[in-house]
């Protein structure tokens, strides 16, 4: 009998479409991108100059969002070291020469434009976990595991330097959820889970003074009410006295008279909760998790493992970031200065959502087939 003997080749297909679009997703990011643009006229206390600013910055990162589609997706993973070392040197560069803003040293000034490399670090990261996990064999062992976490810690304790708890959270969510993904025993699993729990304390001492006071804030945002438990106070203020049905879009007290804090940006929820009630915020959250859907359907049907990891972590890190926001904006999770995906007023967060939301385009619609040779 002749020895069959099977060589596999990829091959990547590139469709006749000059535009690779899932458009499922697209229809929903759509569909979200222009619910945030009516709330955020309401936020912005009908600003027509900030609407101009937040459209511009929409469809330049829609238009990175169709190049990261067209994109074939075997190019990300030979990209994938460069695009991690590069990422880090930028951070130590930050830490470097950074500007500082508000007390945060987060921003690399180029002369014509200034950016977070913290964000390219929400890509990087799992690109690079995934990268690494994808040969590795199941279950993962300790080295493996530890190899692993690396690749997320160090950037996410850069980060964390600068201070910027939100984007170093979002990080390690990045990298931790690829290795979650990859295939983790329940022993180990339970194992670092006790870890975490047990150095909790440890890990208290080295958060910032305002960080500890944000925890603490949470227990009994009372304790200062004009102080450090008014953003909180004020958001349930809001979402509260929204009702069923909300008090009607432009009719928010809470942000129309400057009782709520910073309502074009990371309480943008609020709004939502106080103008559209209870039925608006629902739909707001069916239109996040629908989309996390969509991005799980993606990651199921990718035909490599780099992908489907890669696919699985860009769609938690949404969710997570979504879950934190809205979090925080009730009253349930300390303030950490996440935006809400999307919907929030401001550029950066928005280009690398939808520069993700590219990459998981090009897993959607670069099909790969195989030669087998005989």
């Amino acid at each position: 009998m002749n020895q069959i003997k099977h060589e596999y080749q990829p091959i990547y297909r590139i469709s006749g479409r000059s535009l690779h679009i899932d458009y499922p997703l697209m229809g929903l990011l759509f569909m979200i991108i222009a619910y945030g643009l009516i709330v955020l006229y309401s936020a912005s206390n009908e600003n027509p100059a900030m609407m101009v600013r937040q459209s511009a910055r929409l469809l330049f990162a829609g238009f990175i969002m169709l190049i990261f589609a067209v994109i074939p997706q075997h190019r990300y993973k030979l990209w994938t070291p460069w695009i991690y070392l590069s990422g880090l040197l930028l951070l130590i560069a930050v830490m470097i020469m950074g500007k500082i803003g508000k007390g945060a040293q987060r921003w690399l000034d180029l002369g014509f434009f200034r950016f977070q490399p913290s964000e390219i670090m929400k890509l990087a990261v799992p690109m690079m976990t995934a990268w690494y996990l994808e040969s590795r064999k199941l279950p993962l062992s300790w080295k493996t595991l530890f190899v692993a976490a690396l690749i997320f810690i160090i950037p996410t304790l850069l980060i964390a330097k600068q201070p910027d708890l939100g984007t170093s959270i979002i990080v390690a969510t990045a990298g931790m959820s690829v290795i979650f993904l990859a295939g983790i025993s329940p022993r180990i699993l339970l194992t670092l889970i006790c870890g975490g729990l047990i150095s909790a304390p440890i890990l208290w001492h080295f958060l910032h003074d305002y960080q500890r006071q944000r925890v603490l804030t949470l227990l009994n945002p009372e304790q200062d009410p004009l102080g450090s438990g008014y953003h909180i106070i004020q958001s349930k203020i809001a979402i509260g006295s929204g009702g069923l049905i909300g008090k009607g879009w432009l009719n928010g007290s809470q942000s129309h008279l400057n009782f709520l804090p910073e309502h074009a940006t990371d309480f943008i929820f609020a709004v939502c909760g106080e103008e559209f009630g209870f039925l608006g915020s629902f739909v707001l959250i069916l239109l996040i998790i629908l989309i996390t859907l969509r991005c799980f359907q993606i990651a199921q049907k990718a035909q490599t493992g780099y992908t489907r990891l890669l696919a699985g972590s860009l769609a938690i890190t949404f969710f997570i970031s979504a879950f934190v926001n809205i979090g925080m904006v009730m009253g349930i999770l300390p303030v950490v200065g996440i935006p809400l995906p999307l919907v929030s007023y401001g550029g950066t967060a928005m280009v690398t959502f939808l520069a993700s939301f590219g990459i998981l385009m090009s897993i959607s619609t670069h099909k790969i087939l195989f030669n087998h040779e005989l």
